[in-house]
């Protein structure tokens, strides 16, 4: 046995690439305790970031497969056929560059006639790829892309119910990975090379490093802060947090009771959202602790965030470049460790790159080098609007400035709403919608506040669609939400796939109502321990007027035809 200075010397040695270590064991430092990872690589990093973008994917396919026939289907509120045409006639009927890069979507080669079965299939095949990405923790440029390119040619003809959440977070996750090969931390002997493409270990190990993207956070964290200061006074005077909660599009049980808090909180958490959005995203150009610190504070904002409300997938997929702020040593704790695990695969690795002094290029790195490059510049290209945008007085939020939405300017809650204004759909069977006896009865959606005791829902991060745009609705009128008569007209004729989007039918295996009207309602969360409260109800309200009249079936024929949507056949 070696004396513990000619061990200290073969240590240095083999650090230095003189001579090969002697450990006594996988995972295990000379000395025979459990060696530990270095900090600088994103092996394990890689596959964290991989699968929380995979679970995005996931939850955004599942929520198009549950919505998009009803949404945007054959049968659809706005139907995705009608807007595919429209596209093609503008450009003279005709299929070609200027259509498809106006709406780049795979939908414009395949079969109109059954647009449903398209849509399904886009969605299944998404939850295909993403689901295996995230059980297995592997993945390539080819199926990241497919991923994009899937989801893309959703919300490119998704109209205005992909508007939010915004997508196009798809492209970063093209780069932390090798190009062909679906490979996962390690290579199982890190001396063969990847056979695709030729890319031996040192690029192998320059995809990893790759993922440390924590930079994307900054890319857009600061506009997210400076779009408040400009877009509300009650950003600059900390009173917004007073009306948030309640009027956010789909407050959660949670919102209710942060609503109630003192008015010292309020203002605590206005000032804190400025320091996070403003003040931390620097911390990334402070070295590496203060990089790992941004990234903390980040994910444990978007955490409060995704408790105090239901934003969809919109805070998950801001987590998501803050994941790549740490690297393996401060990731590595949530690997186990073992002969033949992950990090016992990345320890190897470390070992290995320490030995070797300069890799030797090979074609497949500089291929890589290359491509990235040349995606760098078209995505600089592409961001001069952004940036311009950015820095105008103007500010524009969540718009896109091309069609592949590659990159975009996203800014939530730029200005808040003071009060909360709803939209409750009515039916009822009197022959005679006017007579002061006629009684209405509720429509109850999955989860925007109707019934004044039915508690807040909890879906973060999944998402209902149609919830989401009837808040938008409250905001105007019905001539600017076309699809809100749409959707009345599918309600009287007791259309079950459109009421499948609906939690309450109050006609269910009744005959259909023969007059569907929309009220217009001022709603206030109740307080704790009054009498509203006591009653079970979580909210109060005060009808403000009617949002649209009266209609019946027979009224909307010419409205339907005028606009190619299909004419409901009372079921």
């Amino acid at each position: 046995m070696a004396a513990p200075g000619e061990q200290l010397r073969r240590r240095k040695a083999a650090d230095a690439g003189q001579e090969p270590a002697s450990p006594p064991g996988p995972g295990h430092d000379p000395a025979g305790c459990p060696a530990r990872l270095r900090a600088g690589t994103f092996w394990l990093t890689r596959i964290v970031l991989l699968r929380a973008l995979a679970f995005i994917y996931f939850v955004a396919f599942l929520v198009a497969f549950h919505q998009n026939k009803q949404l945007i289907g054959d049968r659809g509120l706005l139907p995705c056929r009608v807007y595919l045409k429209s596209v093609q006639q503008y450009f003279q009927g005709q299929v070609g560059w200027g259509a498809v890069s106006y709406a780049p979507t795979i939908l414009w080669l395949l079969d109109w006639s059954h647009m449903d079965s398209n849509l399904d299939a886009l969605a299944l095949l998404g939850l295909g790829i993403s689901s295996f990405i995230l059980v297995t923790g592997c993945a390539n440029m080819v199926l990241m892309t497919a991923l994009w390119v899937l989801y893309m040619s959703l919300v490119n003809v998704g109209q205005i119910w992909m508007g939010v959440p915004a997508s196009g977070n798809g492209v970063p996750g093209d780069f932390p990975v090798p190009s062909l090969d679906s490979v996962s931390a390690a290579q199982e002997d890190p001396h063969v090379p990847d056979r695709s493409v030729g890319l031996s270990v040192a690029d192998f190990q320059n995809h990893a490093r790759s993922s440390n993207g924590s930079r994307c956070s900054f890319s857009f964290l600061p506009w997210q802060g400076l779009i408040k200061i400009r877009g509300d006074q009650c950003w600059r005077d900390f009173t917004c947090m007073d009306f948030h909660y309640e009027t956010q599009p789909v407050p959660n049980p949670m919102a209710y009771f942060l609503h109630h808090s003192p008015w010292w909180v309020h203002r605590f958490e206005t000032l804190s959202n400025h320091f996070l959005e403003l003040v931390v995203p620097f911390f990334i150009f402070l070295g590496r602790r203060m990089c790992i610190l941004h990234g903390a504070l980040q994910i444990l904002f978007q955490v409060v965030l995704i408790v105090s409300g239901n934003l969809s997938f919109l805070n998950w997929l801001t987590i998501v470049p803050s994941i790549a702020c740490f690297d393996d040593a401060s990731m590595g704790f949530l690997f186990p460790s073992g002969p033949g695990s992950l990090k016992d695969q990345v320890l190897k690795m470390q070992k290995e790159e320490a030995r070797e002094a300069r890799p030797t290029p090979t074609y497949g790195c500089m291929v890589r080098q290359a491509a990235n490059l040349a995606l760098g510049v078209l995505v600089a290209w592409l961001s001069i609007p952004v940036v311009l945008n950015l820095v105008s007085s103007k500010q524009v939020m969540n718009s896109s400035f091309n069609p592949l939405r590659i990159v975009n300017t996203y800014g939530a809650f730029g200005s808040i709403t003071r009060e909360r204004t709803e939209v409750i759909l009515q039916g009822t069977a009197s022959p005679n919608a006017s007579a002061p006896d006629t009684v209405w009865e509720d429509y109850e959606f999955k989860c925007k506040p109707g019934d004044l005791r039915r508690r807040p829902c909890l879906i973060s991060p999944y998402h209902h669609r149609l919830d989401w745009l009837m808040w938008f609705a409250a905001f105007q009128t019905y001539e600017q939400h076309e699809w809100v008569i749409h959707l009345a007209g599918r309600l009287l004729a007791n259309d079950a796939e459109v009421l499948s989007l609906l939690a309450l039918n109050p006609f269910a295996d009744r005959d259909p109502p023969r007059w569907v009207r929309g009220e217009h309602y001022r709603y206030k969360f109740s307080r704790p321990g009054g009498l509203h409260a006591a009653d079970g109800k979580w909210w109060i309200r005060k009808r403000i007027g009617p949002y649209f009249p009266p209609l019946s079936l027979q009224n909307l024929k010419g409205y339907f035809r005028s606009r190619e949507w299909p004419y409901p056949a009372p079921e």
